[in-house]
């Protein structure tokens, strides 16, 4: 599946969820304008007697354009609170739909399992490990994805699902929902769900209206009498009128949401690469009583997240996901229609865990993370020592970092082990001191005296595993966490090119939770940031050992831009930095092309080395872009 293409897809959805919402919105104010007119008009003759002729006065300019103004007022308030709060990441909406944070610490074996899959796709679709929630009262099988960016994604699923679905069949599910991820799925919804609780507030207002008549009255007139009347009438009114927009939401949300499940399902096959993993869970659901119901109260508001309905629909037309049936006939033509029925069995689940925890931790920790797996000979013997040479690794030291990237006191520990200056490690100690994080100082030492020499293709992978434990850190914590960071780095003077990818990988993915939302797209053309694709290729080229010059100017073919090659005083760090926050501002066709064009510059040499490769890595982690198979793929000869 091409995910650039299909961000750009969601892109160009965005535009027509606007165009249906602006529609909506246009029916909602004639229809409520007709609504109050009419009831003022029935309000003038009961209290004055006047004529019917006398209705007609009352729809003139002045009254259509207040009455808009207001509701337009009122719609876009609610929009923009929504949006705001959606947009805070995918832990909010994980929240308000029930769910809790699975601690990577978890003794829960099927938590633990979900977790090892989760982080087992990511790796596969080279992009950082999301948190993992747990929505413990559902019973249906059911999943989603949640965030504005890959930066604050987060995975949810419910209980009924762990429980329910094998390994791989999970693994289907949960590969289903890293497609929405990153094909940019997630934006959508979240705009989309935003938007259509704008056009469902009125009916919010009728409904507050009709409840305030059923509250005791004391003291009764005719006048009284009538004004209550009134309020009932317009009540009933607001809230029919709001039953139509929730009609219409309904109707947007099938039309934006059902084909994109279509390519969901196809990319968990291409994660997986088990098309039997997506399609049992679907035959599974099909013979599961609850389905994949859902029954939190946010639920209904927010179905086009999950990865099935979460209540039965009379219609299909306004159902938020295609028929089940549909689903498996495309993963599986020759399906027969028989669905598969499970009834809990604890036993089963005894035995699927008992074979979970049976299997080795170090292999089990490895498969996790397999980029580790190029620098660590499996077959070695055990090495006790500290100071094992890092060609020399062995897996029980793997094994037990990656333990220790679950807990956010050793994610933080592996981070700064990573910036170690092993021949002048005195400043850093003093840094970690005065931050006054109880044990962390004994485990950056010594877990920088192991790693002071990791390969540069293994660096990437390890920071990724650390992000989901960093993201159980208070704010709080985490600036300060943050401060340390960057004492650590100008610990001897300097900051070179690995030390900012380190930090930048950080900043862009912990940021959106703690500091601030990602950045939008700006640029649909690459003549846009000439100058910042200039400094990232340039800097590209100066890590080669080839010709600068010649290699600056393959990577620039690719991008149909004139560009010329920067001097190489202002290819420092900090233009490079600020070059890349910038592309990250692009259209998402242009940031592959701009990693392609990265690619060819490396290639100039006639292989991608280890740094170079990491590089690219990061920057395609800062500006929110899947990596390419065939670059994430590369290796040195």
């Amino acid at each position: 599946m091409d995910f650039f293409r299909e961000q750009d897809i969601a892109r160009r959805n965005s535009r027509l969820l606007t165009g249906l919402f602006l529609l909506a919105v246009l029916v909602l104010l004639l229809l409520t304008n007709l609504f109050l007119g009419l009831l003022l008009g029935a309000t003038q003759v009961l209290n004055e007697r006047e004529g019917l002729e006398h209705v007609a006065s009352l729809f003139d300019p002045r009254l259509f354009g207040g009455v808009s103004i207001l509701i337009v007022v009122m719609i876009a308030s609610v929009v923009l609170y929504n949006w705001m709060r959606f947009s805070q990441g995918g832990r909010t909406v994980a929240e308000a739909l029930g769910g809790r944070p699975a601690l990577p610490s978890t003794e829960d074996a099927l938590e633990r399992r979900a977790q090892n899959i989760v982080q087992e796709i990511a790796l596969a679709a080279n992009m950082p490990v999301p948190p993992l929630y747990v929505l413990d009262e559902e019973r249906g099988i059911n999943a989603f994805a949640a965030g504005v960016s890959p930066g604050d994604a987060v995975v949810a699923i419910t209980r009924g699902a762990m429980v329910q679905l094998n390994r791989d069949e999970l693994q289907g599910v949960i590969g289903h929902e890293f497609s929405h991820i990153l094909n940019g799925d997630m934006r959508l919804s979240i705009r989309l769900a935003a938007m259509l609780r704008g056009i469902t507030f009125i009916g919010d207002v009728g409904s507050g209206l009709l409840h305030s008549m059923q509250r005791p009255r004391y003291r009764s007139s005719n006048k009284r009498n009538d004004g209550q009347a009134v309020v009932l009438v317009a009540g009933l009114g607001l809230y029919l009128i709001g039953l139509l927009g929730g009609l219409m939401a309904g109707l947007i949300k099938s039309a934006i949401s059902k084909q994109k499940e279509y390519l969901a399902d196809a990319a968990a096959v291409q994660f997986t690469r088990n098309p039997n993993g997506i399609g049992d869970a679907l035959k599974v659901i099909g013979g599961h009583t609850p389905g994949t119901l859902v029954h939190t109260a946010r639920a209904e508001e927010l179905s086009h997240l999950f990865f099935g309905q979460v209540k039965h629909r009379l219609w299909s037309l306004f159902a938020t996901h295609p028929k089940l049936e549909q689903r498996i006939q495309r993963l599986d033509p020759q399906w027969d229609g028989t669905f598969i029925h499970r009834e809990l069995d604890h036993q089963r689940l005894e035995v699927a865990m008992a074979e979970e925890r049976g299997l080795d931790q170090a292999r089990r920790a490895l498969l996790a993370a397999a980029p580790l797996v190029l620098a660590i000979d499996l077959d070695a013997p055990p090495v006790t020592q500290t100071s094992t040479p890092v060609n020399t690794r062995t897996p029980e030291l793997a094994a037990a970092m990656i333990e220790e990237a679950r807990d956010p006191l050793g994610a933080m520990s592996l981070i700064l082990a990573l910036l170690w200056h092993a021949d002048a490690p005195e400043r850093q100690t003093e840094a970690v001191r005065a931050a006054g994080i109880q044990g962390l100082e004994s485990m950056v030492a010594q877990r920088g005296s192991e790693l002071s020499g990791l390969a540069p293709e293994l660096r990437l992978p390890l920071i990724e595993l650390c992000l989901p434990a960093l993201k159980l850190l208070s704010e709080p914590q985490y600036h300060t966490f943050k401060t340390l960071l960057m004492n650590f780095i100008r610990a001897d003077g300097r900051i070179d090119l690995d030390e900012w990818c380190l930090y930048q990988l950080v900043r862009h993915y912990l940021d959106p939770q703690f500091v601030r939302p990602a950045p939008k797209a700006l640029y649909s053309k690459l003549s846009q940031v000439s100058e910042h694709l200039a400094t990232a290729l340039g800097t590209m080229a100066l890590l080669g050992k080839d010709d600068t010059r010649a290699a600056f100017s393959r990577g620039a073919a690719a991008l149909e831009v004139d560009l010329a090659l920067p001097d190489a005083s202002q290819l420092g760090v900090r233009e490079f930095g600020r070059a890349v926050e910038q592309l990250a501002a692009c259209f998402p066709l242009l940031k592959v092309t701009i990693l392609k064009s990265l690619t060819r510059v490396a290639e100039h040499d006639g292989q991608i080395t280890p740094r170079e490769l990491s590089l690219i890595k990061a920057i395609a982690a800062v500006i929110d872009c899947p990596v390419p198979s065939r670059i994430a793929g590369s290796h040195t000869q």
